[in-house]
């Protein structure tokens, strides 16, 4: 009987240390919350790239798990900023996200994507991104550092490539403005010249710059298959979808090591 309570004890220990270093390895600094503020920018405009691809009929499943795995983080990271929030002033930016994304959601999952539900997601992923974007500016500027800066500006060109990719889905629903249009080009604009300041920091590290490179090359990828006119659409709105998500996967690296740079 000793053996087995001193076995369950020995166990109860063990799980207890699993949960501390859990709730450790999530607990945010202000890089990591900048970070992940940042990704909060991204999803805000994946979702609803990907809620256009299905509804467009590229990718479908593919579409549908990127919306239900994006929708489900969105969920957890806004918990975790709005526990941290280390000022009032970024609280409340977080309380009113919160508020906007229920809204959001509730066009996300409510129903098979469908073009009127689509013409108001167009509204709502920019009135989620100003929240996001708000957010992760306090969070860069309460952090007052240069790792700071770069996190940001390397986690704002995740969202571009999603924004790009957005753009260009509505567009082939049919569902575009002379703002979306600007919008476009600037977002663009904006991709290019962000990644020349971030080649030239300083702190990159061998790992960074060659990430750097081939998010270049990605890019260069990405920049073809908008500019396509040769082949079906069907073939030009599956390369934005594909290209996009190269672009995002490799930008969330490089984003991640340099939040790895301020620890």
């Amino acid at each position: 009987m000793k053996r087995y309570l001193c076995s369950c004890l020995i166990l109860c220990c063990l799980a207890g240390l699993a949960l501390t270093g859990t709730a450790f390895a999530e607990a945010l600094t202000i890089h990591s919350a900048i970070n992940k503020a940042g990704r909060q920018r991204m999803l805000s405009q994946r979702m609803a790239k990907a809620y256009c691809q299905a509804g467009l009929g590229v990718e479908v499943e593919r579409s549908r798990r990127i919306l239900d795995e994006s929708v489900a983080l969105f969920d957890r990271q806004l918990a975790d900023l709005k526990a941290f929030g280390p000022t009032p002033e970024i609280k409340d930016t977080y309380d009113r996200l919160g508020q906007t994304w229920i809204v959001y959601k509730q066009l996300l999952t409510g129903s098979e994507p469908n073009f009127e539900i689509a013409k108001k997601i167009a509204i709502s992923s920019e009135e989620v991104l100003k929240l996001a974007q708000q957010g992760t500016v306090q969070l860069e500027r309460h952090s007052g550092t240069a790792a700071g800066k770069l996190i940001n500006v390397a986690g704002r060109q995740r969202m571009l490539s999603q924004r790009i990719a957005k753009a260009s889905m509505f567009r082939a629903w049919g569902i575009t403005s002379p703002q979306m249009a600007k919008e476009l080009d600037s977002s663009a604009r904006e991709f290019a010249a962000a990644q020349v300041f971030l080649t030239e920091a300083p702190q990159n590290t061998p790992a960074i710059r060659s990430e750097l490179h081939l998010a270049g090359s990605q890019w260069l990828f990405f920049e073809e298959a908008l500019k396509q006119t040769g082949g079906s659409r069907a073939e030009q709105l599956r390369n934005i979808a594909t290209t996009s998500e190269r672009i995002l996967q490799v930008m969330d690296a490089v984003t991640d090591m340099y939040e790895g740079m301020a620890r």
